[in-house]
């Protein structure tokens, strides 16, 4: 395979890129290797794009009590008692004791001030 970079194939890589075609892809259309096609969009400094390969959920970790840490959002989720009962565990939002999502969830702005406060419970 010709690996030399000519304005025409130059071209032909960013048109390709655009179409987001996969990088094996371009390199069979362009006769070079998915190597070279990388190597080049890097020095183009062309767009970045999410790979392909899709990622696996991580499996869901129960934080109960004895796990709680600061620094951790303690919103209760499930019924007490129960074996599923647990904490959320992400994260917090400095000065709060829940994460960016739960914190929305229990503080609403009040209608007459525009202030935040906590609902009630």
């Amino acid at each position: 395979m010709s690996e030399e970079w000519t304005p025409k194939r130059v071209s032909a890589l960013i048109a390709l890129w655009n179409e987001g075609l996969s990088t094996s892809e371009i390199g069979n259309r362009l006769g070079v290797t998915k190597n070279a096609v990388v190597g080049k969009v890097h020095r183009l400094g062309l767009p970045k794009r999410g790979s392909p390969i899709k990622q696996k959920p991580k499996p869901a970790v129960i934080i109960g009590l004895e796990s709680l840490r600061p620094g951790m959002c303690s919103w209760p989720e499930g019924e007490p008692g129960t074996e599923e009962f647990h904490f959320c565990g992400e994260s917090i939002v400095p000065g709060k004791p829940y994460c960016e999502e739960h914190c929305r969830r229990a503080y609403v702005k009040n209608p007459k001030d525009g202030k935040r406060t906590r609902r009630a419970a």
